[in-house]
């Protein structure tokens, strides 16, 4: 476990609360909320104490996150938080644009990125539960390119990969859940190992079509043998073809279809229409050198990507770190997701999936053989602390993590700093958006561990 990022995380918590040392925990616990499955929730605002938090300990929550604009670490910042389906908290303070003096607007729509990801994942399952594919199948069943993989196993003294079969091919299940053994290849990464390397010469992920990638994936060894570690991989960007190849649709059509149209997610898609644009929030990267926030355009810095155009390809996966093919969405909008998953999923009685498939999601699917392995500054998933599901990070024991939430919490975030996490024993979950491009996962990390700590201090109800 990578014990830096933990204490980054427990010293920004302790900055941003601005708590007294002796201010007393709430108590956590395991017991379930009691919300009914049943019941179509939507949401709607409610009073703090109505849904078992205290108000007072709530502005803390708020004052922690101001102090990331305050500081001068973001433009601007927006949160909310949910139970019960009910909105106990929503605040936006700072700038949408720092030059221009602009407010941070509800309506706001933000760059996604990797938070792209589950959105991928209910589109698979969606599939999964058409009876389209199995867990256990092997991949090549749906991607005959893939039938002749090899396991990358080291250079030789000419520097010449040597390669391997696979000991298993690697399965749905696997590709699901990063253990399949693909790399990334991440365009602003800087990778030592040849897999990865040739990921990022081929722009696999700067492909022109999915198919594209596809054929490049397919001649580039994978990084280790199937189903024997967790990494952080292109896997989801394979899943949005899968999506593809199995529905005849185009992967953002077919979530608008059965995903965005259902749940009224009317603001998210890969692209932003041109009467939306002006809502498209400003995107910034921090200056280590002047200590300021420099504001990133698609003129000045084509990396970005332009979101106001159809991208060539709809990345299941959230783009590649500059801005290509990943989603945008608003606040509210992911909140209807988040609250769709939440509530076994269903939104205001419309039912995208069902209950046993949510839960599949949500359920930690990572072997006992798998090698625990810290990914990027990411905590090592496997083992007893951090698990994966179809999708999801998913936390088994929060304190060694350093964090407050319940286990069987997940949750995902975003290259440009969003992050949620959904606790489904509390029946609660929360939303962070800011717009800093660049930064590495300790920092999203961070931001996920300081925001539990601040909300669990504010849930003072459990049981309620």
């Amino acid at each position: 476990m990578n014990s830096n990022w933990i204490c980054a995380a427990l010293f920004t918590i302790l900055t941003l609360a601005g708590l007294a040392r002796g201010e007393a925990e709430p108590k956590a616990t395991n017991t379930p909320a009691t919300n009914s499955a049943n019941a179509p929730v939507t949401l709607s605002a409610a009073a703090a104490a109505e849904v078992g938090f205290d108000q007072s300990r709530l502005m803390l929550l708020n004052n922690g996150m101001h102090r990331m604009v305050d500081e001068g670490e973001v433009a601007g910042v927006m949160t909310m938080l949910v139970r019960h389906g009910k909105i106990v908290n929503y605040d936006a303070y700072g700038k949408d644009n720092i030059a221009k003096g602009t407010p941070l607007r509800r309506d706001m729509i933000f760059r996604m990125f990797s938070q792209t990801k589950p959105l991928t994942g209910v589109a698979m399952t969606i599939l999964f539960e058409q009876g389209k594919w199995q867990l256990n199948d092997p991949i090549s069943k749906y991607i005959s390119e893939f039938a002749n993989l090899k396991v990358f196993a080291g250079l030789d003294k000419d520097g010449k990969p040597i390669l391997e079969d696979p000991r298993q091919p690697p399965t749905m299940a696997m590709l699901m859940t990063n253990t399949a053994g693909f790399g990334y290849g991440m365009k602003n990464a800087n990778y030592a190992d040849y897999v990865n390397q040739q990921l990022q010469k081929l722009g696999v992920l700067s492909s022109s079509s999915s198919h594209e990638a596809i054929q490049k994936i397919a001649g580039i060894p994978l990084l280790y043998q199937p189903g024997t570690r967790w990494q952080y991989s292109v896997g989801l960007d394979i899943q949005g073809y899968i999506v593809e190849k199995l529905s005849g649709q185009r992967l953002g059509d077919f979530l608008s279809q059965h995903v965005f149209a259902p749940l009224g997610m009317k603001d998210t898609g890969f692209y932003v229409v041109r009467d939306k644009a002006a809502r498209l929030a400003s995107v910034y990267q921090f200056d280590p050198e002047t200590k300021k926030l420099v504001e990133l355009t698609p003129a000045q810095n084509p990396g970005i990507g332009d979101f106001t155009k159809q991208p060539l390809l709809d990345s299941g996966g959230g783009g590649d770190g500059g801005g290509r093919g990943g989603l945008v969405s608003t606040i509210d909008d992911y909140a209807r997701f988040c609250q769709m998953i939440l509530n076994h999923g269903t939104y205001n009685g419309v039912r995208i999936l069902a209950p046993a498939s949510v839960a599949l999601m949500e359920a930690d699917h990572i072997p006992a053989t798998v090698i625990p392995e810290a990914s990027g500054g990411f905590p090592a998933v496997g083992g007893p602390a951090l698990g994966y599901g179809l999708d999801f990070g998913v936390i088994k024991d929060a304190a060694s993590l350093g964090m407050l939430a319940a286990p069987g919490s997940i949750f995902w975030g975003g290259g440009a700093g969003t992050w949620f996490w959904i606790d489904p024993k509390n029946d609660l979950f929360f939303l962070g958006m800011i717009q800093r491009e660049g930064d590495d996962v300790e920092a999203l990390t961070t931001r996920l561990v300081a925001s539990q700590t601040l909300v669990y201090r504010a849930l003072t109800e459990p049981n309620k």
